[in-house]
């Protein structure tokens, strides 16, 4: 093998390294669940609670308990929806959206009767 060869192998070999690790240091730091398909997956396949710690926004961790996610674990979801609520001064609408496509696509506007809203204005605060 020429030393020309071996240059070349070598660069070849330091790029695969460093793509892999770049590929890695990606998916554990900036990923994270864009959609409700992503997000499922995330909490179906976790080795454990604490490694989806990362996936509760600061100052909500009671809103998710081990408990919660170990009945996520230990079964299977028949439908995964991804809906967004607007909430208005008199009234809210939840609206289903397609989950894990590109972009939003809306599947069903409803208006919340006032107990659902005022259920889900509770889980807010």
């Amino acid at each position: 093998m020429s030393e020309r060869e071996r240059k070349i192998n070598t660069w070849i070999i330091y790029s695969i390294i460093t793509l892999v690790t770049v590929g890695v240091l990606y998916y554990m730091h900036i990923y994270k669940p864009k959609n409700s398909i992503e997000l499922y997956q995330e909490l179906t396949f976790s080795d454990s609670y604490e490694e989806i710690q990362n996936l509760i926004l600061d100052g909500y961790e009671e809103n998710f308990s081990e408990e919660d996610f170990e009945n996520i674990q230990n079964n299977t979801a028949i439908r995964v929806g991804q809906f967004s609520l607007f909430e208005y001064h008199n009234t809210s609408y939840i609206i289903m959206t397609s989950p894990g496509t590109e972009k939003l696509k809306v599947l069903a506007v409803e208006e919340l009767p006032e107990d659902i809203r005022e259920f889900f204005m509770g889980i807010a605060n």
